[in-house]
């Protein structure tokens, strides 16, 4: 299975892609690192439009938590998680990005 890594684009739901739109409509578990960089919708709101639930994953999950709780369900199934711009500009995504790749998650 497979750890997505989606970019929301910089202001509202409406800026993620086609294809981006497709696989969290497939996924069978949705986060968005709502730290980072804030979106101007909210999580209510992005899963309303996306019509699949959305798990806020603040700081602590995605830099503590994420590597051992969230990275092995993608083994099992498709995981996406979302990020306001672009996913591999921060270091500790791309820490969760190499990470993924050396457990044998694409």
């Amino acid at each position: 299975m497979t750890l997505y890594m989606i970019g929301l684009g910089l202001h509202d739901k409406r800026d993620i892609s086609v294809k981006g739109l497709e696989i969290v409509r497939s996924c069978a578990q949705v986060y968005l690192e709502a730290y980072t960089s804030v979106l101007q919708e909210s999580v209510a709101e992005l899963s309303e439009y996306f019509g699949v639930p959305i798990v806020p994953a603040d700081r602590q999950m995605v830099e503590e938590r994420f590597e051992r709780q969230i990275l092995p369900l993608a083994s099992e199934e498709d995981i996406a998680l979302l990020v306001v711009g672009d996913p591999l500009v921060a270091t500790t995504h791309v820490g969760i990005y190499n990470e993924a790749r050396s457990q044998g998650v694409a």
